[in-house]
């Protein structure tokens, strides 16, 4: 049963804190006005248990929607959740994912909720997910729910896929152009080594073949010293990755960056705009709705936007103008969705926003793709016409003085 930490005031005004076990936050407020006491605050306590099953690998995407997916159509027909969970874990052949569902099964045989269960496997299953399930079960959906999430994990998945692939052909030139040109700094420059130091003890040496030849030693001699500076930067920075200033710096500079930056930005709008049309289109309650399709962005500073969103929203004021006001969203997103809210179909309005970005977002992929590859083999071509300048210079200088 999942623990819960709360502060709550007595009947004279004093707050006192502590934590309880309880199958929900309903159950925790129950146990609260028992004792007389008036929760200000409920939030899953930090969960210690586990939240690795054994040394397995974690369950793909893929797997993930699948099992979602399967869930959905169980329950859909009727077959309790406990036996559902039983007949996934059953049939599975991944071996993290099935000791995941045996732990779930566990659990909820116990009488912890799936939502909670799940939240005890972040390797597995992310925020986003956890709390749309959480949403379901509380809203007496869970079968939309889970069919949604499935939905949403396959298109993400999708989506990764065509990054991924796009990518590929870029990686693969920078990869071979890097390697070519250090075969010629550290094999093929130092072959000519005696021409070079003929010409430079009469000052012929031409200034391309002198910063050639700089680059060629220290590659060739001091190659551990740029290894530790990469080793050590990533190490810095993976430090960094695990601190929430770090995150969120990261995360600024995401959306910040002049050409990545309006991709990451229209990718984290559009999955929020999904999931929040799709929690409003089954009835989830606007506050609620807020706070799960936050965490749908995948980003620190959108999120933070969203919550200040919710702020005002629960003061009575509308959506748009706490998201214009955060200068995080774009200007055309905010006016439809006020547009939305004045002709009261935000749901709609919200799932053909994410929509049409998502399609934009695939384009401006698309283009920054077919730019880069040229981009690419530019600035392949400039380091070994460098290296090609800076070999034959010498060379024809020195076979014409001798």
């Amino acid at each position: 049963m999942p623990e819960f930490r709360y502060i709550a005031r007595e009947l004279s005004g004093r707050e006192v804190t502590g934590q309880v076990s309880a199958n929900s936050e309903m159950d925790v407020i129950s146990q609260l006005s028992s004792k007389q006491l008036f929760p200000v605050t409920i939030q899953l306590a930090q969960v210690t248990g586990t939240q690795r099953v054994g040394w397995v690998r974690r369950p793909r995407a893929g797997q993930l929607a699948t099992f979602f997916s399967q869930l959905a159509d169980l329950l859909r027909s009727g077959v309790p959740l406990l036996r559902s969970l039983e007949l996934l874990e059953r049939q599975t052949s991944h071996v993290g994912l099935k000791a995941v569902l045996k732990d779930l099964r566990e659990k909820v045989a116990d009488g912890t909720r799936l939502a909670e269960s799940m939240r005890q496997h972040p390797d597995a299953f992310s925020e986003l997910s956890t709390s749309m399930v959480r949403a379901g079960e509380e809203g007496s959906f869970l079968e939309d729910v889970l069919k949604q999430v499935a939905d949403f994990t396959e298109h993400q998945q999708e989506l990764k896929g065509k990054v991924i692939g796009a990518m590929v052909y870029p990686l693969f030139l920078l990869f071979a152009g890097v390697s070519v040109v250090w075969a010629m700094l550290v094999w093929f420059v130092p072959k000519f080594a005696p021409i070079f130091e003929r010409l430079a003890e009469r000052d012929e040496l031409p200034l391309a073949t002198t910063l050639l030849v700089s680059v060629s030693d220290y590659v060739g001699s001091y190659w551990f010293v740029t290894l530790g500076l990469i080793i050590g930067g990533v190490v810095l920075l993976r430090r960094q990755l695990s601190t929430e200033s770090g995150i969120r710096r990261w995360h600024q500079l995401a959306i910040s960056l002049p050409l990545l930056g309006p991709v990451v930005r229209s990718l984290a709008v559009a999955r929020f705009c999904r999931i929040l049309g799709t929690l409003l289109k089954n009835g989830v309650p606007i506050l609620q709705s807020l706070r799960i399709a936050k965490d749908a962005t995948g980003n620190r500073v959108l999120s933070d936007a969203i919550a200040n969103a919710a702020d005002n929203v629960s003061s009575g004021k509308s959506l748009a103008s706490p998201l214009a006001a955060s200068g995080q969203f774009p200007a055309e997103v905010v006016e439809m969705i006020s547009v939305g809210e004045e002709a009261n179909n935000l749901e709609q309005v919200l799932i053909n926003i994410a929509d049409t970005m998502e399609r934009r977002t695939q384009r401006l992929m698309d283009l920054a793709v077919r730019l880069l590859e040229p981009l690419m083999l530019m600035v392949m071509a400039g380091l070994v016409l460098f290296v090609v300048i800076g070999l034959l210079l010498p060379v024809m200088k020195s076979s014409g003085t001798l």
